[in-house]
C-alpha cells in the first residue's frame, strides 16, 4: 500500500505522521512510503534518514495526496489540505470534529475515509492514541502556566513552588484523566498545592495512591466551584469527552472570582474548550487577556515540542496504520471493535454518534457499514 505523508502547515505545527523508524517497519512489510520535502526537519529527523529508512522523497504536498492511498497526518487537514483529499482515500489523524463544523462538512464532501486518532478506544474504554499527546499536554500546561504566572507575562509574578518563608501557589486541575495526572506530576514536582477536581471517586482514588498527601482531591457533585477556581492562581483545563465538545465548567461570570494575573491553560481547547472565556491561540501568540485573568489556549500544546511528541505519538499509532496497510481498511476496522471506534466519516457519512449530534448529521452506525 502507499502511504503518504505530508508536511503539517498549521501554524507553528512542526510535528510529522511517521518517523523514520515507523518508516522502515512498513517498508519491511512491503509498503511504499512518500514524505513531503523537510516534512520532519524541525522535528529532528531529515530527509537523508528518510531516505535511508526506504521512503521516497517528494517536493509537493499535491503529489502526494495525489498518489498515496493513506494520508497519515498529526493534525487535522486544513480547508487546502481538504480540497486534495480524494474520495475513498484514508485520512489517519487527530481530526477533532465535534468542534469543527466546517472541517466535518469538508471532510463529507469528499467522500473519504476519515479515522480520528482521539477516538480509538481499548478494552477498558481508554484512548490509546490520544493518551501520549494528552500526556505531553498535560506536563506542558504546569510548564506554560507557570511561565504565565511571570509578572513579565502578564502574570501574578508568583512562583509555583515558593521560595523559602514564602508560600507556595494553588494549581486547580479539572480533570483526572490523563491530562490532570501529568499535569499533577509537574505541579507537585514543583512543590505546589495541587487540588484535582474529577466526578469519579474510584479515579480519586487512583491518583491518591498515586501522589499520596501531595494532592487535594476533589469530587465534583461534592465541591464548590466557585471557591476552588477563586483560590487557584493556575487553572488547568483537562476534562474530555471522547469524540465531543468539553463541557463549559466555568462561566464568564466565573472568571471574575478569579485572582488578577492568575492564568489559566485550557487544555481541552481541541475540543472546543472547557472555559467559557476560551478561544485557540497558537504558540506565536498564546495567551490573552479577559478580566484580568490570562487564557493560554493553544490548540497544539504538543507541537512545541516536536521530537518528543512524534516519538510518543508513533508508539501508539504505528501498530494501527500497519494493521491497516497489510490487512486493507476493512479488514483492520471489521476485526478490531476498538479501531473501528476510530472511524468518524465514511464515504460521506458520519459515523461517530458525538460529531453527527453535535451538528445535526444523520448517524451511520458503522457496525452497519461492512455488514
Amino acid at each position: 500500500m502507499k502511504i503518504g505523508v505530508p508536511k503539517e502547515i498549521k501554524p507553528q505545527e512542526t510535528r510529522i505522521g511517521l518517523t523514520p523508524d515507523s518508516v522502515k517497519s512498513l517498508v519491511s512489510n512491503s509498503h511504499e512510503v512518500l514524505i513531503e520535502n523537510n516534512g520532519g526537519f524541525e522535528a529532528g529527523f531529515d530527509n537523508d534518514q528518510y531516505k535511508s529508512a526506504g521512503a521516497k522523497i517528494v517536493q509537493k504536498a499535491e503529489d502526494i495526496f495525489n498518489d498515496a492511498e493513506i494520508i497519515v497526518k498529526v493534525k487535522e487537514p486544513l480547508s487546502n489540505e481538504v480540497k486534495m483529499i480524494r474520495e475513498n482515500q484514508i485520512v489517519f489523524t487527530y481530526l477533532h470534529l465535534a468542534a469543527a463544523k466546517e472541517l466535518t462538512k469538508g471532510l463529507i464532501d469528499t467522500k473519504s475515509i476519515c479515522i480520528a486518532y482521539e477516538t480509538v478506544t481499548d478494552d477498558n474504554g481508554r484512548l490509546p492514541l490520544l493518551a501520549p499527546m494528552s500526556a505531553v499536554a498535560g506536563r506542558m500546561s504546569v510548564q506554560a502556566g507557570a511561565h504565565c504566572l511571570e509578572k513579565n507575562q502578564k502574570g501574578r509574578g508568583l512562583l509555583l513552588g515558593g521560595a523559602p518563608g514564602v508560600e507556595c501557589g494553588t494549581v486547580v486541575i479539572l480533570g483526572g484523566g490523563v491530562v490532570g495526572e501529568n499535569a499533577a506530576i509537574i505541579a507537585t514536582g514543583m512543590k505546589a498545592k495541587v487540588h484535582i477536581v474529577d466526578k469519579s471517586e474510584a479515579r480519586l482514588k487512583q491518583l491518591t495512591k498515586i501522589f499520596g498527601d501531595k494532592i487535594i482531591p476533589q469530587q465534583s457533585d461534592k465541591t464548590d466551584l466557585n471557591k476552588l477556581i477563586a483560590e487557584a492562581d493556575l487553572l488547568v483545563g483537562g476534562v474530555l469527552i471522547p469524540g465531543a465538545e468539553a463541557p463549559k465548567l466555568v462561566t464568564k461570570d466565573m472568571l471574575k472570582l478569579m485572582k488578577r494575573g492568575s492564568v489559566i491553560v485550557d487544555v481541552a481547547i481541541d475540543q472546543g474548550g472547557c472555559v467559557e472565556t476560551s478561544k485557540p491561540t497558537t504558540h506565536a501568540e498564546p495567551t490573552y487577556i479577559v478580566d484580568d485573568v490570562v487564557h493560554y489556549c493553544v490548540a497544539n500544546m504538543p507541537g512545541g515540542v516536536p521530537r518528543t511528541s512524534t516519538l510518543a505519538l508513533n508508539k501508539a499509532t504505528l501498530p494501527f496504520l500497519l494493521n491497516i496497510a497489510n490487512k486493507g481498511y476493512k479488514k483492520a476496522l471489521t476485526n478490531d471493535k476498538n479501531f473501528l471506534a476510530g472511524l468518524n466519516i465514511y464515504n460521506g457519512q458520519v459515523t461517530y454518534k458525538a460529531v453527527a449530534d453535535a451538528f445535526g448529521y444523520d448517524f451511520m452506525n458503522p457496525n452497519m457499514i461492512f455488514k
